[in-house]
This record gives C-alpha cells, structure tokens and sequence, in this order.
C-alpha cells in the first residue's frame, strides 16, 4: 500500500509538472506576439518622432521666413512692425509661437508622448508623430496645467490643424483642419513642413473677429 501511494504521487507529479510546462509555453508563446507587435510600435514611433522633429525644425526657419516676409510687406505699406511680429521657440525646439500683429500662432510636438495611432474611417490606423497648431500662445494656454490630459484639454479646445507624420519617409503626411472634420490632405516629406504652416496662417490671419454677440466670434473673408 505504502510502495502504491508513493507511485502515485510520483505520477500526479509528472502530470502537474507537464501542466506546467504546457501552461509555460503557452505564456511564452502569447507573450511572445504581443511582444512583437509592441516593438514593431516602438519602432515606429522612434521613426516617426524623428521624422516630426525634423519637419518641426523644417516650419521653425519657415516661420522665420514668414516674419520677415510680413515685415517687409507691411512696411511697404507704411506699417512699422518691429515689435509685433517674430518667433520664440524654446531651446528644444518642440514649441514654436509667431506673433503677427494681433494674432498670436503657436505649433507644438509636445503631444507626442506614446505611440499613437491616426483613427482613419475605412482604413487601417496609422502610426505617426503630431505636430498641432495652436490659436493662441502655448505657453500662456498650458500656464497652472498639471497632468498630460489637462494639457491635451487645453491644445484640442485650441487647435486649429494637425499634420501627422508617418514613420516612413516615403509616405506622405496627413494634415487635418479641425473645422473640416475628417477630411484629410496628403503633403509629401519635401512640402510638408513649408504648406502646413502657409495654410495655418491662411485659416487664420485669413479670416477675422466678430465682436463678441453671443456664439460668433470669428469669420474668414
């Protein structure tokens, strides 16, 4: 009876020791795919931030261009502009402000702070970086904000477009208007940076204020 028990035991061993095993490599296996997916994330988002910072760099000198191309189509007119237009950007270059008389444009990749996927109805998501263009001074918009949604909060109620910019070079970017809703604008790598900061301005210094009367506040002439 003693010499039963004991091979017994031995075989309910064996058996949890091969559950264990099949369970392990099951968990391996699972682990395994979403680990795959998740560095295939990771490194689209590594390209794709690379590709933002370098067409963010690209609209920081086109909006110095911009400046002195305003100044001296102002001062043409008899306008002295000196101290109401020019460009701040910070020393990591991720936020850009122009001032431009009375408007105040500021564009961002301070949004970029995972890998993120662009929603697109009837096609696949894509990955890619974010740079937003802002109404108003970033700064002052995200001044006493303490979390990333409060942030977000602030730059959505704000935003005017969003260009973003797939991991691969070769593809074009997506520029959204807000007031436009889904429809999105396809600018390649070379004229993305130059056209998404030309159509910004456009919307904006375009267009014009109401006097405050209830819901309008601004029009486009």
């Amino acid at each position: 009876m003693s010499g039963g028990f004991i091979l017994s035991k031995g075989y309910e061993n064996f058996n949890n020791s091969e559950t264990s095993f099949r369970k392990s490599t099951l968990i391996q296996e699972r682990i395994g795919l979403v680990s795959a997916h998740m560095y295939k994330q990771f490194l689209d988002y590594q390209h794709a931030t690379m590709n933002t910072t370098e067409i963010f760099a690209e609209m920081i000198e086109n909006l110095k261009a911009i400046a002195d191309s305003m100044k001296q189509s102002f001062a043409s007119r008899g306008i002295a502009t000196d101290n109401s237009i020019y460009v701040d950007f910070d020393k990591e270059k991720s936020v850009v402000v122009i001032h431009i008389l009375w408007h105040t444009i500021s564009l961002t990749t301070r949004c970029n702070y995972e890998p993120q996927a662009l929603f697109r109805e009837g096609n696949a998501p894509m990955f890619s970086g974010r740079i937003m263009a802002i109404n108003g001074n970033y700064n002052e918009l995200i001044e006493g904000a303490k979390t990333r949604h409060e942030i977000m909060e602030r730059l959505l109620d704000k935003e005017v477009a969003s260009l973003f910019v797939p991991a691969d070079k070769s593809q074009n970017s997506i520029f959204k208007i807000r007031h436009l809703s889904n429809r999105e604008f396809f600018l390649n790598s070379t004229d993305a940076s130059r056209e998404f900061v030309l159509k910004v301005l456009e919307t904006i210094c375009g267009g014009g204020v109401y006097h405050e009367e209830g819901s309008r506040k601004s029009f486009n002439i």
